[in-house]
């Protein structure tokens, strides 16, 4: 099956549970989270999608989950790439914070504004913060780690990184790409044409494979949730 892209976002974490801001933060898939990465498993196998080819972020949320997915499918040291550049968004000082006591605190409209907004990012982590990617050894040799994103900064590393080094794989492989719910957002927005403004009702569902049919030309020609039960509206293609 050519042609074929599948976009995972990770099970639900230890902290997704907890509604905090979780950004780059290292955290575990929580049991909940590792029963949904089993069931998108199953949903492969049932429909026959076999991937060639993976792509995770540095966050073992991702990975294992790709790990629990690779398994169930009795799928073997497949050739996978880690990249930062799909990593969550930067949530900055956000990061570590209950949602609902962020909202609380300054407001729906801002808070709106921090998490669904496409180009205003929260209030960057301090520099001395235990937080900082750059004291983290997982980000060594790595220059210009951000501190705080939005969205837009998001799709600033993550669609540099389609162009180059997932793309070219597309067109010969089954490719499933394990990530996060902004870095998916982020390349959702560019595959399916999304605007600014429309990009903030985008919803990306934890561990629903969305499986996406391209042509030569690495356009869509289909895609769908393969868990039509947790679906979320997907942009119309070629709008």
């Amino acid at each position: 099956m050519s042609n074929t892209l599948i976009l995972i976002r990770h099970g639900k974490s230890v902290w997704n549970v907890k509604n905090i801001f979780t950004g780059w933060v290292d955290v575990e898939l929580d049991d909940l989270g590792k029963k949904e990465a089993l069931k998108s498993a199953l949903l492969l196998k049932e429909a026959e999608i076999v991937p060639s080819f993976a792509f995770t972020s540095f966050l073992k949320r991702a990975q294992n989950t790709l790990q629990i997915i690779l398994e169930e499918l009795n799928i073997y040291n497949l050739h996978t790439e880690t990249a930062w550049e799909l990593n969550e968004r930067h949530y900055g000082a956000l990061q570590g914070l209950n949602k609902d006591e962020v909202k609380k605190k300054y407001g729906e409209d801002q808070f709106l504004k921090w998490r669904r907004g496409y180009s205003t990012p929260p209030p960057a982590l301090p520099i001395d913060s235990e937080m900082n990617p750059n004291k983290d050894d997982l980000y060594k040799g790595i220059n210009n780690l951000p501190l705080t994103e939005c969205l837009e900064d998001t799709y600033a590393r993550v669609i540099p990184y389609w162009e180059n080094s997932i793309k070219p794989l597309v067109l010969k492989n089954t490719t499933i790409i394990s990530a996060h719910g902004n870095s998916l957002r982020a390349l959702c927005k560019y595959l399916f044409d999304v605007s600014d403004e429309d990009i903030t009702s985008l919803e990306i569902p934890t561990a629903n494979p969305l499986v996406i049919s391209l042509n030569n030309s690495c356009k869509i020609h289909s895609a769908s949730y393969l868990d039509a039960s947790r679906a979320q509206k997907l942009p119309i293609i070629g709008e």
